[in-house]
């Protein structure tokens, strides 16, 4: 039994398919029942309600099982302390092996990455088995700042058109999960994990031209006006660490390398273009339907 947490989520969603797909036993831990019905879609055999501020909930889901995938809540404001939390409940409970989702560079100073530290710190002592993962930004981002394509042209993100990041599909880095989860070869590694190009916001407008047969411009936008688009939280503190998040990418861009994602999937990642056809893809059967 495999105990996928934040299994309702976007990405931790995808880890379940990954591990569905492989036939494995997954049980969920989800917070809300709009989390429930989208984790029965994606294949999790077990669900369960749970809190991860709550070590009774959290020992009760880890009952009986072997394997934890745990990615944080983003931006969380207790972000390290809930990470412990569950290490702890992990340990008490019997688990074997934590696969743990990280972020690529978390030793940058960015709270969002350094909290991630202590997490991994507790894992490499728990005693436990560890693969802690460190993927870079993620292609599905992207879809904030899909419907301003399609509407108005104008690619925007609250960064520097010229700055280069590193980016990764998700559904990659839950493959890699769902390996690290029922495989013994990655146990005890990190890995980083992005896919191969590192474009900037042009580059990517060029790609979406290409892809929809028009030209898509490679806006600037402040981070005030992009958050009020995108769908962004409206928490103060979560707003602040984004924004210092972007504004360190505009400064200071964001590297990655793709090697090792290519050497875990025996395959090439997948790409951006490939990504971003998807996308287009969606907004055709939109329109036909």
């Amino acid at each position: 039994m495999i105990l996928s947490v934040e299994a309702g989520g976007q990405f931790g969603g995808l880890v379940v398919r990954a591990l569905a797909c492989r036939g494995a036993r997954v049980r969920s831990l989800v917070h809300k029942q709009e989390d429930f019905d989208r984790a029965q879609a994606n294949g999790a055999r077990e669900i369960v309600f749970g809190d991860l501020q709550d070590p009774k909930s959290l020992d009760a889901a880890l009952e009986d099982v072997e394997g934890v995938f745990y990615t944080a809540p983003a931006f969380q404001r207790n972000e390290s302390t809930l990470g412990l939390g569950l290490v702890g409940a992990a340990r008490r409970a019997g688990v074997r092996r934590v696969v743990f989702s990280s972020v690529i560079h978390p030793t940058l100073d960015l709270e969002n990455h350094s909290e991630k530290i202590p997490v991994e710190a507790a894992l490499y002592g728990s005693g436990m088995e560890f693969v802690v993962l460190h993927p870079a930004m993620f292609f599905q981002d992207l879809e904030r700042a899909w419907p301003a394509v399609r509407e108005s042209g104008k690619l925007s993100e609250p960064f520097s058109r010229k700055a280069r990041i590193a980016r990764v599909d998700y559904r990659d880095v839950a493959d890699v999960a769902a390996v690290a989860l029922l495989d013994d070869r990655l146990t005890y590694g990190t890995f980083e994990l992005c896919a191969d190009e590192i474009l900037n916001r042009e580059e990517i407008a060029m790609l979406m031209s290409e892809v929809l047969g028009r030209y898509i411009e490679p806006a600037d936008s402040t981070f005030d006006s992009w958050a009020s688009k995108a769908g962004v939280p409206n928490d103060d503190r979560q707003r602040l660490l984004l924004k210092s998040m972007y504004d360190y990418y505009g400064m200071h861009d964001a590297y990655g390398n793709s090697l090792t994602l290519r050497m875990i999937l025996g395959r090439e990642p997948r790409t951006l273009r490939g990504y971003i056809e998807e996308l287009a893809g969606v907004e055709q059967m939109r329109s036909v339907a």
